[in-house]
């Protein structure tokens, strides 16, 4: 990450959350409006706001770095071979969006040298900012946050998503769910996996996985956690990648338990 300093860092950050907070809030007065769906699977849907969104953010990225490449989630892939580059889900939880769930974020990451370097998750209907630098914490709206101190499994509430092949394919996510609803206080499933890493890293849920996630659905979200004093890695506790399959992200202090039970169920 020797390509930018951190006074440049910090600069590109507070850039990135002002963009975040401007487009997000225009997308959420629009909320209420009817949603045009169109179906990029059986269950992965994207509305016009999802596109005017991207359209949004990724004319602020252009306008102020034209230099960096651009990873988007709706079809944009500009210079990905450059060593700086933006990872851009421009909404996140789209089909709670469009359900009129207000459970969604925007989410945009750099990532420098093939590792993060920034990144912002911005939920408008709570007014919740989420930022992270490498190396210089994690904060919510401000303020440093941290995980929670569960140390036990059964003490833990925990959050997953499923996969959107899960009618079609047999490595889903149904098993462990089970497994873990039984030895876990409970387990939640809120849409975006953007938040559900924010909220694993303020301390509201003690640990999340998941598994055929794209890369801008975890990017800013994986280093806020692990800025936040978390842990993330696959399954099996080797290092996380976004371009990955797997994602276990912990307070750290469940990770082997929870690691444990992956095992289990894989045999």
């Amino acid at each position: 990450m020797k390509r930018l300093s951190a006074v440049q860092q910090r600069r590109i950050l507070k850039f990135m959350e002002s963009l975040a907070r401007n487009v997000g809030d225009k997308i959420q007065k629009k909320a209420g409006r009817r949603k045009q769906i169109s179906f990029k699977g059986e269950v992965d849907l994207v509305t016009q706001f999802d596109r005017e969104a991207q359209r949004l953010i990724l004319h602020g990225l252009k306008m102020n770095y034209p230099d960096f490449g651009i990873l988007s989630e709706e079809d944009i892939d500009q210079h990905t071979d450059r060593p700086v580059k933006w990872i851009v889900d421009p909404l996140d939880g789209t089909t709670n969006f469009a359900h009129g769930l207000p459970i969604w974020a925007l989410s945009i990451a750099l990532e420098v040298d093939g590792s993060i370097a920034l990144g912002v998750v911005y939920d408008p209907n709570r007014n919740e900012m989420f930022s992270g630098m490498h190396k210089y914490g994690a904060r919510l709206n401000g303020k440093r946050i941290s995980v929670s101190l569960t140390r036990r499994l059964d003490q833990s509430l925990l959050v997953t998503g499923f996969p959107y092949d899960i009618r079609r394919s047999k490595v889903n996510n149904l098993i462990q769910f089970n497994a873990f609803a039984v030895r876990a206080r409970a387990v939640r499933r809120l849409g975006s996996a953007a938040l559900d890493l924010c909220y694993t890293a303020c301390g509201r849920f003690d640990g999340y996985w998941e598994m055929k996630l794209s890369p801008w659905d975890q990017a800013a979200g994986s280093l806020i956690l692990r800025e936040a004093g978390g842990r993330i890695t696959n399954f099996s506790g080797r290092d996380f990648d976004i371009y990955g399959n797997e994602v276990l992200g912990t307070n750290r202090r469940i990770h082997r338990q929870m690691m444990r039970v992956l095992r289990e169920i894989v045999g």
